[in-house]
């Protein structure tokens, strides 16, 4: 009786409890707000790389059980996601609205994550905010309910980060091991931060320095002291390599399977191979440097944050109005310096691999970014909420217009755009052309051949002749091929603005059709008079279109 009522009385199990029930009421607090903010797009048909590879592997795994895909090539990706997906079909219905809510979980879970580590780097308010801007951000808004893997492998990257600065070494190895079988680039943080580690090992013992960080001989700290892990840690290096095993496993099981250690020689062809180019590697870097720091709205709050370094920390307390004679914390420099290896790490290692240079894949640091500058905001800034409140609703904005240059339509509301677009059309084709065979490029292709894609019934059936684009050579080999199609879907295979920037810049052009897959597709007009056909549908959407050609 005595050691039950010890036990009730613990403040230690209160405390935890509190914490769990807090974290609870956050994280449905989040998913609720998601949902709500998402219910135009819930029951959209699959977009894009959804379409291509992520609905058809966990659909293989709904049905199969297996892991490896069956109605697709296998790119070597780990199932974490798909099998999340797959298990919210066997408990529910397979649909897409099931699938975005299941993703909408796992954004809601993230951006409990982001909040977590920005409460435990900086302070509740910072907290908030960062969180806020984390959620309207547009390419996180978007991914948030895309079946896609990336938003899943950055949220737990932010909860093992969360558990790196708590020392809690078995949870981050927990969060980073399911973060590399989300994605296998997951284990680029776990890396760096082993790297970290040692250097700070070497650097200590080289040294001598102290082991708490302690005044030198003047009463001064080394500043460059600071950006070193506290000694005393209980988190080794060793800790942050384990992830390495679970990925190790996959990639074996993978191997034996398929033949393959990293996808089919396509995929690594075109997202290894094809980029380890000196020349493309900078320009790589350079437009990663962009997504990291002034993409879609982010420039404001970078030059907001670089402009309140020029001013000095606020050393009054905004609720009471006094002075406190102290000025507000910073966000330790260890915890930065820990930022900057992981920021570093996927700058790097994205500018190098990928053949397709997409924003999402720079979700796990892009929050590092927002979280370091609305700290400083916090820290120096008098009206420092307001500066965020004007970023927020630049990144609003961002979910509506396109910015005056070539864009993925994924990272903001152009990808339901591309969705209506495309469904309209396949119900047209199914109307006036029912069984045709049909000249059209990915991912139309699939759209047309696959119903559980949601955008052609199961009883509708098409035949597709498939070409790469509609660019001038794609179509000039359609045209020499034209009694093997009935008619033709053409679309916008990339965002074309009404006066892009760089326009007339030749060089521009060359490069990234020699370096980042870049065409032209021609009007449906052209295309139409190269083929000889008939335009019978046409239908555009800021700065989109779609068309069907009958041939004569």
């Amino acid at each position: 009786m005595d050691r039950s009522r010890t036990q009730r009385s613990d403040p230690r199990r209160k405390s935890a409890a509190s914490e769990w029930s807090q974290q609870f009421f956050l994280f449905a607090l989040f998913f609720v707000g998601l949902m709500l903010l998402h219910a135009p797009l819930l029951r959209l048909p699959y977009f894009w790389d959804e379409a291509g590879y992520y609905v058809p592997v966990a659909r293989d795994l709904f049905l199969t059980g297996s892991p490896i895909p069956q109605s697709t090539i296998s790119n070597a990706h780990p199932p974490l996601v798909m099998a999340w997906l797959a298990l919210a079909w066997r408990v529910f219905v397979y649909s897409p609205l099931v699938t975005r809510t299941a993703m909408l979980a796992i954004s809601a879970f993230s951006l409990l994550g982001v909040f977590r580590l920005s409460r435990l780097a900086a302070n509740p308010a910072v907290a908030w905010a960062t969180t806020l801007l984390v959620a309207v951000y547009p390419v996180y808004f978007t991914q948030s309910s895309l079946a896609q893997v990336d938003l899943a492998a950055a949220g737990l990257t932010f909860w093992a980060l969360s558990d790196y600065l708590e020392d809690r070494p078995w949870g981050l190895v927990v969060w980073f091991s399911l973060a590399v079988l989300a994605k296998e680039t997951g284990i680029l943080a776990p890396l760096a931060l082993a790297g970290g580690q040692l250097v700070s090992y070497f650097l200590r013992r080289c040294s001598r320095l102290p082991a708490d960080n302690r005044n030198n001989n003047d009463g001064r700290v080394d500043r460059w002291q600071e950006i070193l892990p506290p000694q005393g840690r209980h988190t080794r290096y060793w800790h942050l390599l384990l992830p390495v095993v679970p990925l190790a496993c996959w990639y074996t099981y993978h191997y034996l399977k398929t033949g393959f250690l990293l996808g089919n020689p396509e995929f690594f062809r075109y997202n290894v191979a094809a980029t380890l180019s000196p020349l493309r590697i900078p320009l790589a870097f350079g437009m990663r440097l962009w997504q990291l720091f002034g993409y879609f709205g982010l420039y404001l709050l970078t030059l907001a944050g670089l402009l309140a370094m020029l001013r000095p920390p606020l050393t009054v307390d905004r609720v009471t109005g006094r002075g406190n004679h102290a000025a507000r914390p910073r966000i330790a420099f260890w915890v930065q310096a820990a930022f900057l290896s992981v920021t570093l790490a996927y700058l790097a290692f994205m500018s190098a691999v990928g053949g397709a240079v997409l924003a999402r894949y720079m979700l796990p640091v892009v929050p590092l970014v927002i979280l370091v500058m609305v700290s400083t905001l916090w820290r120096r800034a008098r009206y420092w909420w307001l500066i965020v409140g004007a970023v927020a609703i630049a990144f609003v904005a961002g979910l509506f217009t396109n910015p005056p240059y070539g864009f993925s339509l994924e990272d903001n509301l152009a990808y339901r755009d591309y969705i209506v677009l495309h469904a309209q059309a396949s119900r047209f084709l199914a109307m006036q052309y029912p069984g045709a065979r049909v000249l059209t490029a990915w991912p139309a292709s699939d759209e047309l051949t696959r119903p559980w894609l949601g955008y052609v019934s199961g009883g509708q059936h098409f035949r597709v002749l498939r070409i790469e684009d509609f660019s001038s050579s794609q179509i000039d080999v359609a045209a020499a091929a034209h009694s093997q199609f009935d008619v033709a879907l053409v679309f916008s295979t990339k965002y074309q603005p009404p006066h892009p920037l760089l326009e007339n810049w030749d060089a521009w052009q060359h490069i990234k059709e020699r370096f980042f897959g870049y065409h032209r597709d021609l009007p449906p007009e052209d295309i139409a008079q190269r083929l000889g056909g008939t335009i019978t549908y046409h239908k555009e959407e800021c700065g989109q279109w779609v068309a069907v050609i009958a041939m004569r």
